[in-house]
């Protein structure tokens, strides 16, 4: 495992992080005992950060990355990242940023989790509903009593990331970025490097378009919020999965596989600190760890972007299309 500085949180963490939305149910059953046991697999294979949110399964996995990291580390020797600013509204999940719901928020992470700080707390989502100052001050409030050590953001734009920091700190950043959703090199990316913001980028697999598992015939559960992406089905789908083809046959010929080359490629940008893989048991990390070790150069990188020039656009999970 290689390490890496967070930006300006001055933070050092390994180069891939675990990331447990998996966990919290939206990708379909999972086996709990199996989940325990990839997280203590990404402790043995030097992994020191570990993303999780209150939006994931609200409170699931909090809880059960909790419980498995304290049973084999202590406190210190971890990073834990969380994210906030999503609630239940019925059966729908809406964004809210305001102060009240970021505290008990930010209170029920605690819980779950079981520490009493939380490293990086990120608002998961933009939120237009309630003012910018509101939000930033309450975080900037819970960093001074000692709840919350790093303030970061997820799925913001160069301007919304502008907005938040004028009313208080923005140190890490959490965009979705692979191969086949490429926006934020033209404007997220540049503008991280500028402010020294940490860049943990999730999705590098492109949410399985990239683990080489996936055919055209390949089908979902319906708890699974991949049944309901057009990212999944028709020609989009189709298409992606051709170029991922291209892509599998450039890592057989240098000697890796398609998620390791997925994952290395997204952490060979210059501004990305850090990549977030996901794993549902301890055996598919296998397939993406190795990536930390992988150099690939600028030339390597033109040559998959021209492979990837029949790509079509990846949209992506969103908490309205949950």
């Amino acid at each position: 495992m290689r390490y890496t500085r967070l930006g300006k949180t001055e933070l050092q963490v390994s180069v891939l992080a675990l990331g447990t939305w998996p966990f919290g149910g939206e990708w379909g059953s999972f086996d709990e005992e199996e989940a325990r046991g990839a997280i203590r697999h990404a402790l043995d294979r030097g992994v020191t950060l570990f993303d999780t949110a209150q939006g994931y399964g609200f409170g699931v996995s909090e809880r059960l990355l909790g419980a498995a990291l304290w049973e084999h580390v202590k406190r210190e020797q971890v990073i834990v990242a969380t994210k906030g600013g999503l609630r239940m509204d019925g059966d729908t999940v809406v964004r809210d940023s305001s102060a009240g719901w970021l505290r008990q928020g930010v209170e029920s992470s605690l819980r779950n989790l079981g520490t009493d700080y939380i490293d990086i707390y990120q608002l998961h989502w933009p939120d237009p509903n309630h003012a910018i100052e509101e939000t930033a001050g309450e975080l900037e409030e819970m960093v001074r009593e000692g709840k919350i050590r790093h303030v970061g953001v997820s799925n913001f734009s160069p301007e919304q990331m502008d907005a938040l920091a004028r009313y208080g700190r923005v140190e890490t950043d959490q965009p979705p970025y692979h191969m086949f959703r490429r926006e934020i090199q033209a404007d997220v990316l540049p503008y991280c490097a500028e402010h020294d913001i940490g860049v943990l980028a999730y999705g590098p697999l492109a949410h399985g378009l990239l683990s080489g598992r996936m055919r055209e015939d390949t089908t979902f559960p319906t708890d699974d919020w991949r049944s309901k992406s057009s990212d999944f089905t028709g020609e989009t789908f189709k298409r992606n999965l051709e170029v991922a083809r291209g892509l599998q046959e450039y890592a057989e010929r240098r000697g890796i596989t398609l998620p390791q080359l997925a994952v290395a490629w997204v952490i060979s940008h210059p501004a990305v600190h850090v990549a977030i893989v996901g794993a549902r048991r301890a055996s598919q990390l296998d397939s993406t760890l190795p990536a930390a070790e992988i150099e690939l150069t600028e030339a390597d990188r033109a040559e998959i972007d021209q492979i990837l020039a029949g790509a079509a656009p990846v949209v992506g999970p969103s908490p309205e299309g949950m």
